[in-house]
Parts: C-alpha cells; sequence; structure tokens
C-alpha cells in the first residue's frame, strides 16, 4: 500500500506540471511516451516483440503522430500530413510482411497495425484538446477524471450494495449494483468538477447537462475498455502489462479505460455537449 501511495502521488505532481505545460512540446514528448510505451506492453504481452524491425516502425509511426502537430502548430511541414506518414507506416509493414513472411504472420501484422493505430488514435486525442483555444486544461482534466473516477464510486457501490456479480470470469469483483453506482456517481463527479471550472474558478460556460450525461456515458466506455484489456491479460497469462508505475502497473495498466474515453470526450467536446 505504501508503494501505491507514493507511486500515485508521483504520478500525480507529474501529471500537475504537464497540465501546467500542456501548450509546449513537453506535453507532446510525454503523450509520445505513454503511446510508445502503452504499444510495447501489448506487444510484450502478446510475443509481437519478437518482431523487432516490425515494432521499430510501428514504434516511428507513433513518435510522427505526436511530433509532426508541433510542426502544424508553427505553420510548417503541413505537406507531410497525417494520412501520408500513415500511408507510409503501412507501406513499410507490408514491405517487411513481404521480407519476413515465413516468421511474420498475417494474424501478426494486422494485430500490430491496428494496436498501434488505436493506441496513437487514443493518445492524440489528449493533444486535440491540449489545442483547443478555450478550456484546454479543464477538458484535458475532466476527461481523465472521467475515465479514473468512476471505478471509486463502483467500488463503494459495490461494497455497500453490490449483490450481482457482472461477469465474474473476467473481474470477479465488480457486480452490477457497483456499476450502476459508478455510472451515476461519475455524472455527479463530472458536474462537481465543472462547476468549480464555471463558477469559481470562472472559466468558459459549461453545458452542465452535457457534461453530466457525458460523465455517465463515460463510466460505461471507461469500464468496457477496463475489461477488454483485463481479457487480454488473462488470455496472454499476465498479471500486469508493465511496472512502470510500482504498485500500479504499466501504462496500459493505468490507461485502459482512458483509450476509450478520451475519444469519446473528445467528439462530445467538438458536438459542443462539454463547453457552450
Amino acid at each position: 500500500m505504501k508503494t501505491r501511495i507514493i507511486s500515485a502521488a508521483v504520478a500525480i505532481v507529474i501529471a500537475v506540471v504537464l497540465l501546467i505545460l500542456h501548450n509546449t512540446f513537453i506535453f507532446n514528448l510525454a503523450i509520445g511516451f505513454l503511446s510508445i510505451t502503452a504499444i510495447a506492453e501489448l506487444f510484450k504481452a502478446t510475443k509481437m516483440n519478437t518482431h523487432t524491425n516490425a515494432m521499430f516502425v510501428c514504434y516511428a509511426y507513433a513518435a510522427l503522430d505526436v511530433i509532426m502537430p508541433l510542426f502544424y502548430k508553427s505553420g510548417h511541414l503541413y505537406f507531410i500530413s497525417s494520412r501520408l506518414y500513415f500511408g507510409l507506416f503501412i507501406l513499410g509493414m507490408c514491405l517487411l510482411f513481404l521480407k519476413e513472411h515465413d516468421k511474420f504472420k498475417y494474424t501478426d501484422f494486422f494485430f500490430m497495425i491496428g494496436v498501434t493505430w488505436l493506441l496513437t488514435y487514443s493518445f492524440q486525442t489528449l493533444l486535440l484538446m491540449a489545442l483547443r483555444p478555450k478550456g484546454s486544461v479543464f477538458l484535458l482534466v475532466i476527461s481523465l477524471c472521467a475515465a479514473w473516477l468512476a471505478d471509486s464510486g463502483a467500488y463503494f457501490a459495490g461494497t455497500f450494495f453490490g449483490k450481482t456479480k457482472l461477469c465474474p470470469n473476467i473481474s470477479p469483483k465488480k457486480t452490477v449494483e457497483g456499476v450502476v453506482g459508478g455510472v451515476l456517481s461519475n455524472g455527479v463527479i463530472m458536474l462537481i468538477i465543472s462547476f468549480v471550472y464555471d463558477k469559481i474558478l470562472k472559466g468558459e460556460s459549461v453545458n452542465y447537462i452535457g457534461v453530466f450525461i457525458a460523465g455517465m456515458l463515460a463510466a460505461v466506455i471507461g469500464l468496457i475498455g477496463d475489461l477488454t484489456a483485463s481479457v487480454v491479460k488473462r488470455q496472454t497469462g499476465i498479471k500486469d502489462y508493465g511496472n512502470i508505475m510500482p504498485g500500479h502497473g504499466g501504462v496500459m495498466d493505468r490507461f485502459d479505460s482512458v483509450l476509450l474515453v478520451a475519444p469519446f470526450m473528445y467528439y462530445m467536446t467538438t458536438q459542443g455537449w462539454i463547453l457552450k
């Protein structure tokens, strides 16, 4: 428990610093580190790290996906669009598939492309939020909280009212009552965070109805991400994806729910459901 608390405290300090630096290249580098580390953890868990050349092509694409926005922001290299370097990524993977087809199976080929695209896409939505002209820090905070805090509400609701097992073969401790409590509490917590930002910190006007709905939906979406990552761990026979955070596991262990919630929250933001 002491190790978990210390790790969490360090992570919070780092998160605060990154939020302060959200409009600098440091934030891009941090997101790139998380993205590449998560990809590496999944490749290691599924034994894809044996395809060394393909693995580094995936890392290169993930790195480009966080570096190129820095050039776009300063008005440079627009001709190297995301579609162009994604196409080059696919071309590189195809060439390696042809060269190493005796050991690089088609299932590995498509899996590595899919994992790389999914994780880079999800993490890049955090970068897109950081670039929003209004309420960027608020959007980052509320999106991460929407992914992470539902578990707390679900834990307490499940502890006091939990009777019906949700999916005992995947996550024995989760209950239907806990999920309902997590969904409702997440909506309320999002409202509280929004009220503090809007009224106390005098930030942008918030769409409270939209925030409440988004918070509840994010709890369900985050649960799906969490359970999906758990199934992968069970099928690969691992306890944690990594040990980058002692007592908490790896990046995938901490960001499994964020991978689905962040794109959802960004979509809700673009549709005017979060800020007016």
